[in-house]
């Protein structure tokens, strides 16, 4: 993999994101990469100039006419009225086609592409009829077993289901999942990083115990375990969750591998906040997402942080040719 463009799409209109565009690039700390946005000009221009963050745009239809050192933008036209507003659902159609567009260009551009993707409102632009962006994606490429991973360089987590209901987690897990997320994960440490992921797995129970007949710790997750151990790889467990985020673990592991979202989500936000970004592995490409939402209370108030932006810039440097 040859990265030579970043595409970025813009997301949901009426976020923080056009801020947190502006303060990074602001900074004028361009990558070596060809950064492509995805989106309404004249939207982010007037968003841009109202937060005092103006920046220089090329605008282009074809990233072939893209330039180093400045954002090259292709429009995506979106009839808007305010500059900022609530979100609402008028926005879909236009964050549609802004992920159409993105992954026709890295279609054609196999292996040349990264995508990072600004943020949407789950309950307006996926409604229903999906359970997260990464699911999102997976159906439009036509990929299957895709695996959520928020990386930080200490140490990641990867919740094994995303975003179910709680009560649907213990029929979603399976001795198959668990080695298929692994190995995985494995394989994008080595191949993207280069280096061995060293993996702790959670148990599902309070203290990996259970009073029913059924543990799924004994049934699945164990022998899930000992079967990647045989085959050489860096994984130990299953580990209470509530006493496994402590220094010592947190020095021996780089990656935990939870039963489901909150359980691994809620600790790694704890401990390093915006020091993180989501990747999802198993789709054509490598596609990061900052870990943040739309966050509506602060748009256009210029006071977004923009560390997981930055930290997703800085994860591109890292990896591997």
């Amino acid at each position: 993999m040859n990265i030579k463009f970043i595409i970025i799409v813009l997301g949901e209109p009426y976020s923080i994101f056009s801020e947190i565009i502006g303060k990074y690039f602001r900074r004028k700390k361009y990558p070596k990469k060809k950064i492509i946005l995805i989106g309404d000009v004249s939207l982010l221009i007037k968003q841009l100039k109202k937060l005092d963050l103006s920046l220089p745009l090329n605008i282009v239809e074809d990233i072939k006419d893209a330039k180093f050192n400045i954002l090259n933008i292709i429009n995506i036209k979106f009839n808007f009225k305010k500059i900022f507003k609530k979100i609402d659902s008028k926005s879909n159609k236009y964050i549609e086609n802004s992920f159409l567009e993105a992954l026709k260009i890295i279609k054609k551009n196999k292996n040349e592409c990264l995508l990072i993707n600004g943020p949407v409102s789950k309950k307006s632009f996926l409604k229903k009829n999906y359970l997260g962006i990464t699911e999102y994606l997976a159906q439009k490429t036509k990929s299957s077993n895709q695996i959520m991973l928020i990386y930080n360089s200490n140490i990641s987590v990867s919740p094994l289901t995303t975003h179910i209901p709680l009560k649907k987690v213990n029929r979603s897990i399976s001795k198959e999942k668990i080695i298929n997320s692994i190995k995985k994960i494995n394989n994008f440490y080595l191949e993207k990083l280069r280096t061995k992921a060293r993996l702790a797995v959670l148990g599902l129970n309070p203290h990996c115990e259970t009073i029913d007949s059924f543990s799924e710790e004994d049934k699945i997750i164990s022998p899930a375990i000992k079967s990647l151990k045989k085959n050489g790889f860096s994984v130990d467990g299953p580990f209470s969750a509530d006493t496994f985020f402590q220094k010592k673990n947190l020095n021996k592991y780089n990656v935990v591998l939870g039963m489901y979202h909150d359980q691994v989500l809620t600790p790694i936000k704890t401990l390093y906040n915006f020091n993180a970004i989501n990747l999802t592995i198993g789709l054509p490409f490598i596609r990061i997402s900052p870990d943040h939402g739309p966050n509506e209370s602060m748009i256009g108030k210029n006071v977004s942080d923009m560390s997981s932006f930055l930290y997703a810039m800085k994860f591109i440097d890292k990896i591997k040719k």
